[in-house]
């Protein structure tokens, strides 16, 4: 058997040195960010492979596991925002993480559709009649051996969130166009013995939506996207670009 890589875990990442940005290269045009827009690029989506097609080298030998994301577009008066999720700090994986919401697929669920939207209502309470399904990203493998299919929505705005305390504690919007520019897309690097990882943030100060406490989000904080939640909205760049 191979031996697996030493790769240490990167437990503060908004401490690891910002190498660069992409200023230079172009935002997606803001015709392309509309609702009706969406709808075409998914109904005919142009041939596409994704920049960042996963984390790297595996750091489990376990058989790969099917699981499944919902990219929430939610449809307010000024534009798409996405929603995303911070993760409680006591879970063993990804605690504290941004997130989409999502998790592993479950036998009964027959498709990537089924398991995010189960995922969705059971992390958030977003109900399956305020979404609108537009289609799958690639997908997204992690070094955990999951094999992740982003399914991008549309939200309708007076969905009602209510957040599982046990794996959420926060919910936030951050505008897809801001989102979609790579002036805001950060390059990290941390090297150790033997090895060295690159990966991208996208910081986002705002104020949250709603939190599991029943305690009014803290307003105006940073909120820390980075990992496979920014390679994944990397990649729906490059799609929504092409």
């Amino acid at each position: 058997m191979p031996t697996l890589p030493n790769r240490p875990a990167i437990k503060e990442p908004w401490l690891v040195p910002v190498t660069g940005t992409d200023a230079h290269l172009p935002a997606v045009p803001a015709a392309r960010l509309t609702a009706e827009a969406l709808r075409e690029r998914f109904l005919r989506p142009p041939p596409f492979d994704p920049e960042i097609p996963g984390d790297g080298s595996l750091i489990t030998d376990r058989p790969p596991a099917q699981a499944a994301v919902l990219v929430p577009l939610v449809r307010r008066e000024g534009g798409l925002s996405v929603l995303l999720t911070q993760r409680t700090a006591h879970l063993r994986e990804h605690a504290g993480q941004v997130s989409f919401p999502g998790g592993r697929a479950e036998p009964e669920d027959g498709s990537p559709e089924r398991t995010a939207l189960r995922e969705a209502q059971e992390e958030i309470g977003l109900d399956e009649p305020f979404v609108e399904i537009l289609g799958q990203m690639p997908v997204y493998r992690t070094v955990t051996a999951f094999e992740v299919t982003p399914v991008v929505a549309l939200v309708r705005p007076d969905a009602v969130l209510r957040l599982d305390a046990f794996e959420v504690a926060e919910a936030f919007e951050v505008p897809l166009a801001f989102l979609m520019n790579p002036a805001h897309h950060q390059r990290h690097r941390v090297d150790w013995d033997g090895g060295h990882r690159q990966f991208l943030s996208m910081p986002w100060t705002g104020t949250g939506l709603a939190t599991s406490n029943g305690e009014p989000p803290e307003p105006h904080r940073e909120f820390f996207i980075w990992g496979a939640t920014a390679a994944m909205l990397r990649n729906l760049y490059r799609f929504l670009l092409v």
